[in-house]
Formats: structure tokens, sequence, C-alpha cells
């Protein structure tokens, strides 16, 4: 956590006139045409870019042998497929040999298929993104190739890598608040997160709030502590008294466009920043401390084409490959040479504020407890109970995506989200695709035709 805020804190004043004395020793005419488009477009300091085409070479054993591998390389993540496309552009140009397949998908069909079909002794995706607390259990199942032996690990500060080389850092996120510019000014915004609940200004609905703590919620109880956290979450519910909200935390930032409330939280910097590039009348804010994690990515062990997994892996590593990614949506890099204002959507939001990191491994132990308090606040908000029942399956609608048993001899209904709900058979993580009419299973859930937050069965 120390060496995350040094990082952060002084990489992020370095200042661009600086750096600008500096030469960029590579010759702008030998990247790819895809990479002097970005450079072009970014404008960026010229030292920024130095050893950018040294750091996109690969080691000529692991080419070699991707050379000699069949099949796509297939990619599970959660870029949208246009800025994917974008971003994969370079990499393309550099080695197209390698045919990569993209898919953007929920966190079902993008952690949980992958992890069943590697039960079962298939890899259906090579490299997966936004693993999040799953991370637990393909370190468990033993699923995942070490990646440390890439070049370009090196180029990533520790605290955003797994220690023993099991993930990669994607791309640092940073989550607060988006507000619209039309009906909030700048001097009404909170500075501290404490001031978010005294200032009455932000009382009785004018914010839109998602059912998304472990997004940052999570980083301010590891930073304040649990006592604050736990004493927050029923502040923010019960005395602000927000909009609780079901859709995305995307959707809440085009509601907060559209003047549904005056703020959304937790809202996405880059996110908030590709709205405004649309011209959209909103604005990002972060009180402080300002809530940061980190999207996780892996290797699944055993894939055929581990060659060329690697080598996306060390290429997007590379200056070549994290600039790429930011030129696409906005992302700010993990390459440590790159955690400088110039890849801050909102640099004033960011430089110089306290840091609350959310480390990856936290989740395991600490989400569940921030959920125990977190969950009967919610739904008790929503004038609903979380309970948990015993029953039995009747009926499966659309899939297993609306799930049917009986309480007290009257048919309940719960919906099944494949992003959202836990669903485990026989103690194994597992779809709701495995759901049968029979088994016996506890639900947990706010009530009938509402969505269940967890289903056990036998």
């Amino acid at each position: 956590m120390k060496q995350v805020n040094a990082i952060l804190g002084t990489a992020l004043i370095v200042s661009a006139a600086t750096l600008s004395v500096l030469s960029y020793s590579a010759g702008a005419a030998d990247l790819p045409k895809s990479t002097q488009k970005i450079i072009a477009k970014l404008k960026l300091p010229p030292a920024l870019l130095k050893g950018l085409e040294e750091e996109a070479k690969m080691p000529a054993k692991m080419l070699a042998a991707a050379k000699k591998e069949k099949g796509r390389l297939k990619i599970g993540g959660t870029w949208d497929s246009d800025q994917f496309s974008k971003l994969i552009a370079p990499f393309k140009e550099r080695f197209p040999f390698i045919d990569v397949r993209y898919a953007r998908a929920t966190r079902h069909d993008r952690v949980i298929k992958p992890l069943i079909a590697y039960q079962n002794g298939r890899i259906i995706n090579d490299i997966i993104s936004g693993v999040g607390a799953k991370f637990v259990l393909f370190r468990n199942l033993n699923a995942i190739e070490n990646l440390s032996s890439v070049p370009n690990w090196k180029n990533v500060p520790k605290g955003m890598k797994h220690p023993k080389g099991l993930w990669i850092g994607q791309r640092l996120r940073y989550w607060c608040m988006s507000y619209n510019t039309d009906r909030v000014k700048k001097a009404e915004l909170p500075k501290t997160w404490d001031d978010l609940i005294t200032d009455k200004r932000w009382h009785n609905k004018k914010i839109g709030l998602g059912n998304r703590p472990n997004l940052w919620l999570i980083g301010l109880w590891g930073t304040k502590g649990r006592k604050w956290a736990t004493q927050y979450a029923r502040d923010l519910l019960h005395v602000v008294n927000p909009q609780l909200r079901k859709e995305g935390m995307n959707a809440l930032i085009g509601l907060t466009v559209a003047g549904e409330f005056d703020a959304a939280l937790p809202s996405a910097a880059y996110r908030t920043g590709q709205m405004i590039q649309k011209g959209a009348p909103v604005g990002w804010h972060c009180p402080e401390p300002v809530p940061l994690s980190i999207s996780e990515m892996v290797v699944m062990r055993g894939s055929k084409r581990k060659n060329s997994a690697l080598m996306f892996i060390n290429w997007f590593l590379s200056k070549e490959g994290q600039i790429s990614q930011f030129a696409s949506n906005l992302a700010p890099p993990v390459h440590r040479d790159l955690q400088t204002k110039e890849f801050l959507t909102f640099p004033d939001q960011i430089v110089g504020k306290k840091i609350a990191f959310r480390d990856p491994e936290v989740l395991e132990s600490d989400l569940p407890k921030l959920l125990r308090v977190w969950d009967p606040l919610w739904f008790s908000g929503r004038g609903m109970k979380l309970v948990t029942v015993d029953s039995t399956i009747t009926r499966l609608k659309r899939g297993a995506r609306y799930v049917v048993f009986k309480v007290k001899g009257k048919s309940h209904t719960v919906k099944v989200s494949g992003s959202r709900t836990e669903v485990s058979v026989k103690g194994k993580e597992a779809g709701r695709k495995q759901l049968k009419v029979g088994m016996k299973c506890k639900f947990t859930y706010p009530g009938d035709k509402e969505e269940a937050k967890r289903i056990n069965c036998k």
C-alpha cells in the first residue's frame, strides 16, 4: 500500500516541461502506423516514449514458438469491443500471424464459465481480464500461468501485479462521483467523503447510488478502517437517503447526464471522460481519499496458445501497449513510467490526494465482511429484508434466468444474474445453466420476483 501511494504520489507530479527536454530515440517511421497515429493524436512528451520500440520486441524463443501455435488466441475481458479493436491494432501490425478473437462478457461468461470448463479439462479463453474476487478460485485450482518471466513484467510496480506472478494489472480504476455540471456547482462538491454525509445539499435522492461497494467502499474500508466504513455505510443509506439504483455503473453516468439525479456513485474516471468527449454535461469529482482499484488479467494454464498469450501480455505491458489502451478508452496505465498526469482524465482530482488502494488479494477476506454490513442496509433501504430459505427448484425459465420454488406453499420466483448472483452446486462455483429442476437449494434473496443474492444447491 505504501509502495503504491509512494509511486503515485511522486510520479504524478513530474512536469511535462522537464520531461520534454529529453529525446525519443526510436525512429517514428519504424513504428506501426496505428502507433504513429496514436502518438500524433496524444502529443505526448518525447521522454515518455523513450524505449517504446525496445519494449515491443519479443524474446526470440517465444516468437518462434508462437509462430508454430495453431488456432485463435481467445481473450475475454471488460473492454468494449470497439475499444479493444483500437487497442489491439499495433499488436496486429507487429504480429499478424496471431489471430486474436476477443469477446466482452459478463462476469459469469468471462470468469465463471472458464473456471467450470477448466475443471472439466477444457480451456475456452486463453486470457481473461477482470477476474476480481474470483482470483482465489483460479489460484486454488492452479489454473493460471506464471507471468513473471515476460521481459516487461519489470515495468509494473509492486502492488500492481501478483507477487508470485499470477496476475498483472490491466488498468488502474479510480472510483468516485460523476455529476451533472448543469445542476451542480464546483463549490458544492464535497472535499472529503465525510462531507458527503454532513452536507445536506446531497441528501434526499440527490445521488444515484449503485449496489457496488466492492468498487469504492472496500478501498476506504482498508484505508480508514472497518469501524469507519461500517458507520459510513449506515449514514450514507439512512441519513443521505440516495436513490438506490439497479442499473449498471455506466448507465448511472448516463442517468446523471439526463438529470435523473445530481450525481452518481460510484463512477469510473475513464468512463466519465468518455461521456465528456461526446459533449455530455458531466464532470467527475473525488472526495479524499481517492479509491483506486486494479483490474487483474491472467493467462490460463495449459493453453495451446501459451506463447501467443505471453506475447500479448508482454506487449500489453510495454509502453506501446499501455499507451494504446489509454488512447482507446482513457484507462490509466500500470506501466511505472506512465503514471503521470498526461494519462489521467482528471489529474486535478487525483494528483496530490491520498489514495485508498484496493489490493485484489484483500477482496478474498475483507469483501465478505463489507457485504455483511452493506447488504442488509441496501435491501432495508428498498423496504426489503434479505432472507435465506431451503426449498426445491420447481421450474426454470429463460435458461435459468428465473428460478421458481415454493415457500410455505406459495411459488416464489427469483432472477438469477450472470454477474451478481453467486451460484454453487455441491459446494463448487457454478453457472445458472447448471441449475436443474428438483435440486434442493438454499436461496438468499430479498423477496418474490427480486434478484437472488446467492443460490447454493446440493
